[in-house]
């Protein structure tokens, strides 16, 4: 096989492991309703339990992400992958809160590294000016899993009981570590697929001695022997992990209570709830693909990374914003799932370009460890959204103040990124800067 094919094949792999991440972390919000009466949990309470996977969720990320520089990606994805998908089965024998508390926060734990290691995945094995349009296609199986989890798991937890449904799907994700410890390495070449007579022209410069795709960043940006902590308080840093968790609450929000939303507020039967939930999520889809085509379009255009990313971020999550707090406010149906729809098309097209930012400014050697902390910082949202959420439903009966919340947050987040994320200063030229000393300046 050739380099490109294999390139797209890791791509397609990570595509898929996305899809499952969704599918199985997005089956309890789809099942709630038949999980809330067979366990009797109130909407508070409701709220807890979907908060308690990002406790796990968050701390794994930076985790992860850690184990990821130290011991690859491809193991830890191996580890993590078989984690969650086990955990998701063990949903099925819960039998009340505490129980299903547990397994939540250790299926949590499972999943917390796939994001970070999918990112260090593509910086090992495509070159700068295609890495955001890479993670952008990998990372739009999350949304298609979610798309797919309300057909699936609501018709199979109607047909043979939400139980069967959890082992079902973990199921798929076994199947899916197999087949990628069989085949994927860290880099291109540790790999015994791609053919030597078959290295085409853009990938003989990654399969360089001692160099990797990621090689061809414009390495004066980041002082590779600089210490992790110079990275983690850097303000484009935080500034960028703050506006992921903007992405995140409204994300998490969506994800655990727009199910919840349609039953409790507008009435829907599960079956309905199961594929109008698919609209939100199917746009999701294609926005995550469009995010990291575009940023890298604009990145090819002005040369400029770090701006291209910042027009992605700050222009959709202020669209995201003003969408998601009008959706409270509507009257109908109709006018509820089209603004959400928007909503959630927007805020995946910042998805690739918060990772672009790494690309952009992260040395290869400090990328998973920081990429986790943005990630552990963004999925904080996942432990505040639903349970915030959980309670200002039950204390008014209506979901328009978490709707409106949502927005706020992103709004902060927009703002952040607009006023403190700037690009690496380049260093001075040698002897420029040894002209300026001798001058006194």
């Amino acid at each position: 096989m050739k380099l490109s094919q294999f390139r797209w094949f890791i791509v397609f792999m990570l595509f898929l492991a996305g899809a499952i991440s969704y599918l199985d972390r997005a089956a309890l919000a789809i099942a709630a309703p038949l999980i809330t009466k067979d366990l009797n949990l109130t909407p508070a309470e409701l709220g807890i339990v979907f908060s308690a996977f990002f406790v796990g969720y968050s701390l794994f990320c930076f985790v992860g992400g850690y184990a990821a520089d130290r011991f690859g990606a491809k193991r830890v994805l191996v580890a993590s992958m078989g984690l969650w998908s086990v955990f998701c089965g063990l949903t099925a024998g819960v039998v009340g809160m505490v129980s299903l508390l547990v397994v939540r926060v250790v299926f949590g734990a499972g999943e917390g590294p796939y994001a970070t290691c999918t990112n260090k995945m593509i910086s090992g094995w495509f070159e700068r000016s295609r890495q955001a349009t890479a993670v952008g296609y990998a990372n739009a199986g999350q949304q298609f899993g979610g798309a797919i989890a309300g057909p699936i798991v609501g018709l199979l937890a109607v047909a043979v009981g939400w139980r069967v449904a959890f082992v079902i799907i973990a199921a798929l994700g076994l199947l899916w570590v197999l087949l990628w410890a069989l085949t994927v390495t860290d880099l291109p070449e540790q790999n015994r697929w791609i053919r030597p007579d078959a290295r085409d022209a853009a990938g003989s410069a990654a399969l360089a001695p001692g160099r990797s795709a990621a090689s061809d960043r414009l390495q004066a940006t980041a002082d590779p022997d600089a210490s992790l902590g110079t990275f983690l308080r850097s303000p484009a840093i935080l500034a960028t992990a703050f506006a992921f968790f903007g992405y995140a609450y409204i994300l998490y929000f969506f994800l655990s209570w727009f199910p919840s939303y349609l039953t409790m507020e507008r009435h829907l039967s599960i079956q309905s709830m199961s594929f109008v939930n698919v609209i939100p999520w199917a746009c999701g889809a294609v926005g995550i693909a469009l995010g990291g085509l575009t940023s890298d379009t604009i990145f090819r255009v002005t040369g400029k990374a770090v701006l291209s990313r910042k027009i992605i971020i700050v222009t959709s999550l202020l669209i995201s914003a003003a969408c998601v707090a009008l959706a409270g406010r509507v009257q109908t149906l109709e006018w509820a799932v089209a603004l959400m729809a928007i909503t959630v098309f927007f805020i995946n097209l910042t998805l690739s370009a918060y990772w672009g930012i790494i690309l952009d400014t992260v040395p290869q050697s400090r990328m998973g460890s920081v990429g986790g902390f943005m990630h552990l910082i963004a999925n904080t949202a996942g432990i505040v959204a639903p349970a915030v959420t959980g309670f200002l439903v039950q204390g008014t009966g209506l979901f328009a103040s978490a709707f409106l919340l949502s927005g706020g947050v992103a709004l902060a987040g927009a703002l952040a990124v607009l006023y403190f994320v700037r690009a690496p200063r380049q260093p001075e030229p040698a002897g420029r800067a040894t002209a300026m000393a001798a001058s006194g300046h």
